[in-house]
C-alpha cells in the first residue's frame, strides 16, 4: 500500500465518521489555541514592558533611596530603620558630575486637584525643567517648568491632557489658575499625549516644581533622582561614583540603591519570559487531555471497525500496515485540530489586541512552531495503542465480530 493510498484511506475513514472526526478536532483545537492564546498573552506583556522601559532612554541610572539589601524588607522594619531621603541637594551635587548629561530629582504624591466646582483626584509629580527630556515627553502647547534655583518654589503647573478636559473642557487652560491642596498654581503648559510610561498615564499628570511638591507634601525627602549618563560607556564609571558621592554627602553611609535601566529591564523580561513558558506550559496540558481523548475514541473505533480491518487483513494487508493506516487517522486528526487551534489562537489574540490596543498579543514563533509539532506529536504517541490493537486482531475472528 502506497502512502499516497494510507492517507486517502485515512482522509476517507474521517469524512465517514463526522461526528467522532469533530468531537477530536474540537479537542485538539481548544488545547493549541489555549498554547497560543496564552503565550501571546505573555509575550505581549513582555514586550509592553520592554517597550515602556525604552521610553525612558537608553543611558539612564535611576538612583532609589535606600540600599537594595535592606529597603522594604522585613527585618528593617522590625528593627525600626528608615532609608536616609535623597534631598535636592544631593540632586545638585550628582548633576555636577562630568560624566553627567542631564538629571532630576522626582517627588511623587497624589492630591485634591480643583478648578471651581469641578474636583478630582491626580497623581503629581515634582520635578526640574530637566524632566522633560529625560522622560522624553513633548509639549502640546505652551511650555514646560522655567529653569533657576530648584530650592526656589515657584507656583506653576504642567498639566495633562485629560486633566485639561476634565477641570477645563473647551476654555483656555494657559494662564488659568488650579488649586492642588491648600496651594494654587497658574497653569504653563499641556502635556502631549504620550499614552503610560511605566504605567503612569502621562495625560492624567500634573507637574510641578520640586520645591513646590515639597511644600505640597510637606516633606524633603525625593522619590528618586534620575541621572542620564553622557553615553552607554562611561555608565558603569557613573554608577560608582554616584555612590561614592552619595556616601561622601551621608556621613559615609552608602544607603542608595543605583540601578540601570538595563538592569531593571534585563529583570522584568527574565521573569515575564520565564512567566510565557509556564502559561505556555499550562496551556499544553490540555494538549495531553487531547491526545488521551483522541486513544480513546481510536480505541471505540477499533472495536466498531473489526469487519473493516479483517476485510483488509484477508485481502493482504499486513499488520504494520493497518497500524500505519491508524496511526494515519491519529496524526492527521490531531495536525487538522493543530490548524484549527491556530486559526482560533490568532483570532483570540487579534480580539485581545482590539481590546487593549498597547498589548501586541501576537504568539511568538516558537510557541506556534511547538503548538503544531506537540499537536502531531500526539496524535502519534496516542494513536500508537489503538493501532497496535487493530494490527493485531486476527482476520477471521475480526470478520466475524
Amino acid at each position: 500500500m502506497r502512502l499516497g493510498d494510507t492517507g486517502k484511506f485515512a482522509a476517507q475513514s474521517l469524512i465517514r465518521a463526522r461526528g467522532r472526526t469533530l468531537l477530536m478536532l474540537l479537542a485538539m483545537s481548544i488545547g493549541v489555541s489555549a498554547v497560543v492564546i496564552l503565550t501571546g498573552l505573555g509575550e505581549g506583556a513582555r514586550r509592553f514592558v520592554t517597550g515602556e522601559f525604552a521610553s525612558l532612554g537608553t543611558n539612564l541610572v535611576i538612583v532609589i533611596p535606600g540600599r537594595s539589601e535592606t529597603t522594604g524588607g522585613a527585618a528593617a522594619l522590625m528593627a525600626g530603620e528608615t532609608p536616609r531621603d535623597l534631598t535636592v541637594d544631593d540632586y545638585l551635587a550628582l548633576s555636577r558630575n562630568p560624566l553627567v548629561s542631564l538629571a532630576a530629582p522626582v517627588m511623587v504624591g497624589a492630591a485634591g486637584a480643583a478648578r471651581g466646582r469641578l474636583e478630582r483626584e491626580i497623581s503629581v509629580v515634582g520635578t526640574t525643567s530637566e524632566f522633560l527630556k529625560i522622560r522624553h515627553l513633548s509639549m502640546d502647547r505652551g511650555k514646560f517648568l522655567p529653569g533657576g534655583d530648584p530650592s526656589r518654589a515657584v507656583n506653576v503647573c504642567v498639566i495633562g491632557e485629560k486633566i485639561k478636559q476634565e477641570l477645563f473642557g473647551k476654555e483656555q487652560a494657559l494662564g488659568e489658575w488650579l488649586r492642588l491642596g491648600d496651594r494654587r498654581f497658574r497653569v504653563i503648559g499641556v502635556l502631549a499625549t504620550g499614552g503610560r510610561s511605566i504605567g503612569v498615564d502621562i495625560q492624567e499628570l500634573v507637574v510641578i516644581p520640586v520645591a513646590s511638591a515639597q511644600a505640597l507634601f510637606n516633606s524633603p525627602g525625593l522619590f528618586r533622582i534620575l541621572v542620564e549618563a553622557r553615553s552607554r560607556d562611561v555608565m558603569p564609571r557613573l554608577q560608582d561614583q554616584i555612590r561614592r558621592t552619595i556616601a561622601e554627602r551621608h556621613q559615609g553611609e552608602e544607603d542608595v540603591t543605583v540601578v540601570t535601566q538595563d538592569a531593571v529591564l534585563a529583570t522584568f523580561d527574565n521573569i515575564l519570559r520565564a512567566l510565557t513558558f509556564t502559561v505556555g506550559g499550562i496551556g499544553a496540558i490540555s494538549l495531553a487531555v487531547a491526545g488521551i481523548l483522541i486513544m480513546n475514541i481510536m480505541l471505540v473505533a477499533v472495536s466498531q471497525r473489526t469487519r473493516e480491518i479483517g476485510l483488509l487483513k484477508a485481502v493482504g494487508a499486513t499488520r504494520g500496515q493497518v497500524t500505519m493506516l491508524f496511526l494515519s487517522e491519529a496524526v492527521l486528526l490531531a495536525s487538522l485540530g493543530g490548524l484549527l487551534g491556530l486559526l482560533l489562537g490568532y483570532l483570540g489574540t487579534t480580539a485581545i489586541h482590539g481590546v487593549y490596543p498597547d498589548m501586541d498579543s501576537q504568539a511568538p514563533l516558537w510557541a506556534v512552531l511547538a503548538a503544531i509539532g506537540v499537536s502531531s506529536l500526539t496524535g502519534l504517541v496516542f494513536g500508537i495503542v489503538p493501532a497496535r490493537r487493530a494490527a493485531a486482531l486476527e482476520p477471521v475472528e475480526a470478520l466475524n465480530g
